[in-house]
This record gives structure tokens, sequence and C-alpha cells, in this order.
């Protein structure tokens, strides 16, 4: 599959507190940096989403249980937890995407509450490759949404690494990708 210059990769909150050692890890989170470093110098538009959520936000528990409005504190703002994974390779003109700013509502997108959509327009990004973590939450609603606003997207499947929790829910949220429209790729068939 051929890069284009209307073509973005956009990772998804590959941050301190979804690698391991973080609040809310992602099982080899941080195995796909080194995938994900070898598909920015392919693209001549970078997008970087992240978790930025207020200290009080509605989706943090005392006692979670790992689900909507239940989750560990984690990627609050200006915490070395919501830092992007310092081994990733962010481009100078990268946008920097923050998401779950409003301390009342969950944001799994990089659409939701954001101006991600107008600002991809505004670069002339017509395709979407996306990628990073966790492929059953926040990659999953932000490949949905970018189909929403009606860009073309491409999930990178070995860029990305689910929670999988119920055993089965990455997979199926790859199948769900496919079903809205999404292709799904390796890394090594992009030139």
């Amino acid at each position: 599959m051929k890069i284009e210059p209307s073509d973005a990769l956009v990772v998804v909150d590959v941050q301190n507190d979804f690698c391991p050692g973080g609040a809310l890890p992602v099982s080899g989170g941080d195995e796909i940096v080194p995938v994900i470093n070898a598909l920015v110098p392919k693209f001549s538009n970078h997008a970087y989403t992240r978790d930025w959520h207020p200290a009080n936000h509605c989706s943090f528990d005392e006692e979670p249980q790992f689900v909507d409005k239940s989750w560990p504190a984690h990627c609050v703002q200006d915490t070395s937890g919501a830092e992007l994974h310092p081994a990733l390779q962010i481009p100078a003109e990268a946008m920097i995407v923050s998401k779950g700013t409003d301390v009342a509502k969950e944001a799994y997108s990089g659409f939701e509450g954001t101006a991600f959509a107008a600002d991809l327009r505004e670069r002339g990004v017509r395709r979407l490759f996306v990628c990073g973590l966790a492929t059953d939450y926040c990659v999953k609603a932000t490949a949905l949404g970018g189909i929403k606003e009606g860009f073309d997207v491409v999930i990178v499947e070995d860029a990305c690494r689910g929670i999988d929790v119920p055993a089965g829910s990455a997979a199926e949220a790859v199948e769900t990708m496919k079903q809205a429209g999404a292709a799904i790729v390796r890394s090594e068939e992009l030139k």
C-alpha cells in the first residue's frame, strides 16, 4: 500500500500510563514503539492523541472496575504518566491532540470534543493510518470517529496492542473496525 501526501499517521495514546509500569498498562504496550518509529519517516502528516485528564476526571474510581467511569486514575494532565512514551519519535510538525479534558465526560476517540477533524482537513488529509493503544478502546473509537468524519481509515494492526479483557475483545474490535469500512494492514505492507 502506497503512502500518499494526503495521508496521516495517527498514533493513539502511546503514553507512559498505558505502558508497562504505568497506572493502566496494556500488556506489551511499549513493544509497538519501534514499529511506529519505523513508520514515522514514511508520512508527511503526523498526529499523536493523548488522554489529558483533569485530576478529578469522571472516569477515575477509588475501587476501579475497569469499565466505563471506573478506571484507576491515569494520564492526569502534566504528570509523567500522561507523557508520550519517551522513545516515541515525534516530528516537530506533529499535531498533539488532547482528549478527555472535560471533567464530566469520557472520551475514547481523538475526535471527541476536539478540533482534530478540522485540523486534519486544514492540512489536506484524506486517509488516516491509525495505530497505538489500546485496540479495543481508544484505537477503535478513534478509527470509528475518523470514518464518521468522512476519512478513509487504515488500521496498522502490528502497531497496535489491545487490553483484550474479556479475551477476544481486541479481535472483536478489529472486526468492528473492518465492518465499519476500515482496511487492516501490517506495517511491512506500507511503502
